[in-house]
């Protein structure tokens, strides 16, 4: 069932675990994640950037895509249909007008005061027709969509204003993660990430959450995040897996059989149960293996 991520982070930040945002790029990714999901008995948030939205037909595709999936593959978790990284109103309207349950307004690149004027405006048009807003303070540098920007750290001040002025759903404070590879340690400000999780009654975002080491991803949810993103962990076992498949079957033809190399690796490397099994664990050990044996959204 799709559903917007109101529920799902309210009781991760409750509760002290976060719950998953898988970039998807295609059917195969799409498919893929969901099916591991399923299996886990987790909820999933799938997250698509206007570059994916582009390259895969557009917003009408992908949500129709994605309910298919939904009732063929019998999908009983909750999945919130997410845009990534909206850089513009028009975007976030035509997604939810399409059936997406979530956008993210990134109007981070705009002054304050413009940023809290654009966002406030996709909060209202998102709230009217029940989809969930996320939004960006700070900037998250890093490379998205092929595009290569510097961070700029997010301030309590900042968050404070943003929420109190816009109604969010959920924030991402830009605190040290970047898009894309690291380059050496990933230097999180925990201070700060607490400081805003315990003035700001919203769940909290984690953006870049490739390549952060478990322990750091324990630290962040402790210190109030609810939902972490991943892509380029996907992205390089996918890409590494289709190379070696093509370099050593050069008369393969069948593009399912060639995308599908893709897909087997990240099962044989287990990235999505990794994944998952870090940032779904309770910062409480006792109650750890609690959410394994029941679906979260059950009382």
């Amino acid at each position: 069932m799709l559903v917007n991520f109101k529920e799902m982070l309210g009781k991760a930040k409750q509760e002290h675990y976060a719950v998953p945002h898988f970039n998807i790029n295609n059917l195969e990714w799409a498919k893929y994640i969901l099916e591991q999901c399923q299996a886990m008995n987790i909820p999933v948030i799938l997250g698509v950037s206007e570059g994916a939205a582009k390259y895969m037909g557009g917003f009408n595709a992908i949500t129709g895509m994605v309910k298919g999936l939904l009732k063929d593959l019998n999908i009983t978790i909750p999945v919130c249909l997410h845009v990534d990284h909206g850089t513009s109103f028009e975007t976030c309207k035509n997604a939810i007008d399409a059936g997406f349950t979530s956008v993210m307004i990134d109007a981070s690149k705009h002054e304050l005061e413009e940023n809290i004027r654009i966002t406030k405006a996709v909060v209202d048009y998102a709230h009217e027709r029940g989809a969930s807003v996320e939004a960006e303070v700070g900037h998250i540098g890093g490379t998205e969509d092929n595009i290569t920007s510097s961070s700029t750290n997010a301030t309590l001040e900042d968050c404070l204003t943003l929420y109190n002025n816009t109604g969010i759903d959920s924030l991402a404070p830009a605190l040290g993660s970047v898009h894309g590879f690291y380059k050496g340690e990933p230097n999180l400000d925990f201070e700060t990430m607490d400081i805003i999780n315990k003035a700001i009654p919203i769940p909290l975002v984690l953006h870049g959450g490739s390549g952060i080491p478990e322990d750091k991803i324990k630290k962040a949810i402790a210190c109030g995040i609810s939902k972490i993103n991943v892509n380029t962990e996907l992205q390089f076992t996918w890409s590494n897996a289709v190379r070696e498949f093509v370099k050593n079957d050069t008369e393969a033809i069948d593009p399912r059989k060639v995308i599908g190399s893709g897909e087997k690796n990240r099962r044989d490397c287990n990235i999505i149960w990794n994944k998952i099994k870090t940032v779904w664990r309770d910062t409480n050990e006792n109650n750890a293996n609690r959410r394994w044996k029941r679906p979260f959204w059950n009382n």
